[in-house]
């Protein structure tokens, strides 16, 4: 039923208040509502969080927008992990309604002495309601005494009762009358690596890969590739992600650049789950053992890097549930278990699993699978194709994850529709791969980013990967090394998880065949012996680029959150301004603001003016203000309009830092 002061349209609501709308401890988030009343009389708001100990926090009032009537916000910062609920509770505000009318009567010499008795009357109420401080209080008697003091003029009187000191009292302790309750809504406060991090994926089989006397590949190991994480952790990435470890299939098994013809010696694909040598609970041999593996994540969490591991629920042809459990796959008319295909491409050597056999049986075994990895040390899980799977299931999974190990993450790799993309979100991924790799316009960025920030960001966080192992974009193709600065530099400083696939650093750029964004000569099909010292001594890597990039995350509390991007005018439609900002948090009392500027187009320089929204930068728009650019270290003084220019070849970026010099 609609309250006495309605209230509606309250957000962030996610499925009907039925899921837990997206936050994250000490990320402030917007709540909204429309609220109004009949006739005249003035009304105030408030949200009221409750936390995951089920205390009551402090009301936090919710501010009138500037232009459109009705319309309520408050910023909101839980500061505990867990369970939290907000409610929006109205009010008629006997206050503001007689602050108002007092403002009108009095100068106009109506109702005087009735509208300064009514004055007292209220502050004799916040008087008695016993919550003021001493100050607060002093501050109130001394209104009342204006409101009761007869012999002085009503002009000195009314101006008494509106001084700035006493109004800030009456705001921070409302009388509330009809007092109206919508919700409490859901949301849930997850850990900070939810919402930020920076990600780097390698094959383990391929650091430390070398060539035998014979010229045949040698696998690397978890040993091999745990040498390899000090670099990663150098760069400043805080996320190491391994593709699938375990045992690869043997029938069907693909050979170099997804032939159907592999030697004796090809490795075939990692996503071909299962064989004689087991499961999704098994460690391909050529890796090594689980006490190698384990040595491996301690490695890892000595540098300060997290693993995430593959979620591929899949099965290759011989994989031991095909033979335990057959029921768990489609079985197709001549009595053949259908393999996936998602045409044009076809996966001979996977099979999906059909989750409407024995589902009972299927989430028990990939529960257990989850726990299974938890137990060696993993806390993020990277799922494989979640979209070809029932939401049911994916709600089930993981709030029965999250009732035991809430620290748990999984990043959804779904490249889908959006209502799947939301859905999954909605049901409890903590991450979602997006749309970014195909975004490269300026018009279509711009778009996202406000989609992604202010519209979808209760449902999704994104995780922003500038390539993948089968995700090899024409704008890397074609736009040389300029065009992976600037696709890094637009990562990295748009979303507060960004992802690198290895030998993007090398600028690996050939695909397969003109028009394909499959890489030539693809690690899904074979091992990449790669010379990294080589590059390194050469000057022939972006490794010196990304870290900086994630120094400057890390350093900036701006670039760590979502929901603080403005978008700025440039004249150039090749040239993409857009800002972050973090309220002060530290001891000097200065925002944390970070504006980004980035040449678009990798193969020419550009001249424009950038327009800035000077408000949302903290600022007045009369106010100069210094930037510094964080990779050349130049300085310059910038006001509303400031000129740019651009070099692709040189740098693309500016990353610039704020200095207000007011």
């Amino acid at each position: 039923m609609v309250g006495r002061i309605p209230v509606m349209n309250v957000a962030p609501v996610v499925d009907l208040g039925r899921q837990p709308a997206k936050a994250t401890l000490d990320e402030p988030f917007p709540v909204s509502a429309t609220v109004f009343r009949e006739g005249h009389d003035k009304l105030g708001a408030e949200v009221v969080l409750t936390d995951p100990a089920g205390r009551q926090r402090a009301p936090v009032p919710l501010q009138p927008h500037p232009v459109e009537p009705n319309e309520y916000s408050a910023w909101v910062t839980p500061d505990a992990e867990g369970a939290w609920t907000f409610t929006v509770q109205s009010w008629s505000d006997p206050i503001g309604t007689w602050q108002h009318a007092a403002g009108l009567k009095i100068p106009a010499g109506v109702d005087v002495d009735l509208m300064f008795t009514e004055g007292r009357i209220l502050l004799e109420r916040v008087l008695a309601a016993g919550d003021l401080t001493p100050a607060e209080e002093t501050v109130v008697r001394t209104g009342l005494a204006a409101a009761t003091a007869t012999e002085e003029s009503p002009a000195a009187r009314l101006a008494a009762l509106q001084d700035a000191d006493l109004v800030a009292v009456l705001a921070a302790h409302p009388l509330r009358e009809l007092l109206t309750l919508e919700g409490p809504y859901p949301f849930y406060a997850d850990r900070p690596r939810a919402l930020f991090g920076s990600w780097y994926e390698f094959f383990p089989r391929s650091e430390g890969a070398r060539l035998d006397d014979d010229g045949e590949v040698v696998s690397g190991t978890f040993r091999t590739a745990a040498e390899r994480l000090d670099a990663v952790a150098a760069a400043g990435f805080d996320v190491i992600y391994l593709p699938p470890i375990h045992p690869i299939g043997e029938v069907n098994r693909k050979g170099p650049n997804n032939t159907l013809t592999p030697g004796p010696r090809d490795p075939g694909s990692p996503w071909a789950i299962g064989s004689r040598h087991g499961g999704h609970d098994a460690i391909h041999p050529d890796l090594g053992t689980f006490a190698d593996f384990d040595a491996f994540v301690a490695r890892a969490g000595e540098l300060g890097l997290e693993v995430a591991l593959d979620l591929a629920l899949q099965a290759a042809p011989d994989h031991p549930w095909v033979t335990s459990n057959p029921e768990w796959f489609t079985t197709r008319a001549d009595g053949t278990i259908a393999y996936a295909e998602n045409p044009p491409k076809k996966y001979q050597d996977i099979y999906p699993v059909n989750f409407d056999n024995d589902p009972t049986g299927i989430c028990r075994e990939v529960l257990r699978v989850v726990k299974h990895w938890m137990a060696h040390g993993v806390r993020i899980f990277r799922v494989d194709n979640p979209h070809t799977k029932p939401v049911a299931f994916w709600e089930w999974l993981l709030k029965e994850v999250r009732r035991t190990d809430p620290d748990v993450v999984f990043l959804s790799e779904a490249f889908t529709k959006p209502a799947m993309m939301r859905a999954l979100g909605a049901v409890g991924f903590h991450q979602s791969y997006t749309y970014f790799t195909w975004r490269t316009a300026k018009w279509e960025i711009e778009e996202y980013l406000r989609e992604l920030s202010s519209e979808t960001d209760h449902l999704m966080r994104p995780n922003f990967f500038v390539n993948t192992p089968d995700i090899l974009h024409g704008f890397l193709q074609y736009g040389g090394p300029a065009a992976f600065k600037i696709r890094a530099a637009l990562a990295a400083t748009s979303s507060p998880s960004w992802g690198v696939y290895a030998g993007y650093e090398l600028f690996e750029h050939v695909a397969v065949k003109p028009g394909s964004e499959e890489y030539l000569d693809s690690e899904k099909y074979q091992v990449r012996i790669r010379d990294w010292a080589g590059a390194e001594a050469e000057g022939r890597t972006l490794t010196p680029y990304l870290t900086r990039l994630n120094e400057l995350r890390r350093e900036h509390r701006a670039l760590q959150l979502l929901r603080n991007v403005t978008i700025h005018h440039s004249d150039d439609e090749s040239v993409l301004a857009y800002s972050k900002r973090a309220e002060a948090a530290g001891e000097d009392g200065r925002d944390d603001v970070v504006i980004v500027v980035i040449n678009l187009d990798p193969h020419a320089t550009r001249e424009t003016t950038v327009r800035l929204d000077m408000p949302a930068l903290g600022l007045d728009w009369a106010d100069a203000f210094e930037v510094t650019d964080a990779f050349t270290g130049e300085t310059w003084t910038w006001r509303e309009h400031a000129y740019v220019r651009l070099d692709p070849g040189h740098e693309p970026a500016h990353v610039l830092t704020v200095r207000s010099l007011r």
